[in-house]
């Protein structure tokens, strides 16, 4: 049967890869993403899927699912085609989006039970998607969840980071700062004395804590007493449970910098929250299994990574991989121009359709083999 599907993919290699090359080629940032989802869209409708778009009110969210008609469980591909500022697709998210929606149509093609999902998951680089959708138990019915992330290197699905991304606002009281400063309440102060506790905290956290932030309003003019600072931060961990501890931390420092200068506080999430990353062991292993019966035999080992995904989201409620495939025999490092412009190489052309095939073989396993599930 997997030899059937395989020349079914063969088919439409060109057409993956012409849409992968049309998302380089027209880079949309998260949720402005209107262009590709309209081309992904377009190509599930025309091969049966019944695609419902928009959906929870995310303009560029969509979910599309074809029928078997055959009783049997469900499969779900995940697509992502943001860009990045800029620099557009150095995530190589045309390729997964590409990947996933192939995958999803080619498996249709084949003598399957079940249901066949792809999701099209929006704003992956900012303010995922996936998170939503999961708290709204769109992949609830999932047996599971499968995606394909380009890269330098091919690896197996290994872990991302637990992340909140917080904002403290402090707010104090404008004076002149060389006349009356005695009469100012200084929130660029509350600031400063943020980023000292939580660089003091620093060497008081567990190896897998990150915790980095930028400053995006301390001021209009060196004279007057700043009355509103405003610094935004990522923390992250390798658990949620680490996360909400370290979290707790650093809101009492927070606390305590609105104390030490009188400033008042306000805490707030400026992005969605992002789960760690849940590998299911079983299905990476069938996933393996699959990409070297498809020629790619150099796979290395996970890597702990410090980066955060929303896909951790859909971890924590079915059985999920992320793995990692190669577009270059050469070393290219993500969110860079170069890794943009290798995403339409002959080489990463052909990686897309390897990447679809051990997709649609996995998907394959799980639809038709009990014991997997």
């Amino acid at each position: 049967m997997k030899e059937n599907l395989l020349a079914v993919g063969k088919e439409f290699k060109k057409e993956l890869c012409e849409i992968s090359d049309f998302m380089y080629h027209n880079p949309e940032l998260g949720n402005q993403e209107f262009k590709a989802v309209e081309k992904l869209t377009n190509f599930l409708t025309q091969n049966g899927f019944l695609v419902k778009h928009p959906v929870l009110d995310i303009p560029t969210a969509f979910e599309a699912v074809f029928d078997s008609g055959k009783p049997g469980p469900s499969v779900g591909f995940l697509c992502e085609y943001d860009a990045l500022p800029e620099i557009g697709h150095a995530c190589g998210h045309n390729l997964i989006g590409a990947m996933s929606a192939g995958a999803g149509v080619i498996l249709s093609k084949g003598d399957v039970r079940g249901k066949i999902y792809v999701y099209g998951t929006p704003a992956e680089e900012t303010c995922g998607g996936k998170v939503a959708m999961a708290e709204a138990g769109l992949f609830d019915g999932l047996a599971a969840a499968l995606m394909i992330h380009p890269s330098s290197e091919t690896m197996e699905s290994g872990a991302s980071a637990a992340m909140e991304a917080l904002r403290f606002s402090y707010h104090g009281l404008t004076a002149h700062a060389a006349g009356c400063p005695e009469k100012g309440i200084n929130a660029l102060n509350a600031v400063i004395q943020l980023f000292n506790g939580i660089d003091a905290l620093r060497q008081h956290v567990t190896p897998d804590v990150r915790m980095h932030g930028v400053i995006t309003k301390g001021g209009v003019a060196a004279n007057i007493v700043p009355d509103e600072a405003v610094a935004d931060f990522y923390i992250r961990s390798a658990t949620k449970e680490n996360l909400a501890l370290v979290k707790e931390k650093v809101l009492k420092i927070a606390e305590g910098a609105s104390l030490m200068t009188g400033a008042t506080l306000e805490v707030t999430n400026y992005e969605l929250s992002y789960d760690d990353l849940k590998t299911d062991p079983a299905l990476s292993e069938c996933f393996n299994k699959n990409l070297k019966e498809l020629g790619v035999t150099d796979i290395k080992p996970p890597i702990k990574g410090a980066g955060s995904s929303d896909i951790g989201n859909v971890s924590n409620v079915v059985p999920t991989i992320h793995p990692y495939l190669s577009i270059s025999d050469t070393p290219i490092i993500g969110h860079t121009r170069e890794f943009a412009a290798a995403t339409i190489t002959e080489m990463a052309h052909e990686r897309l359709f390897v990447g679809a095939m051990a997709l649609v073989y996995t998907g394959y396993d799980v639809l038709s083999e009990s014991n997997l599930l």
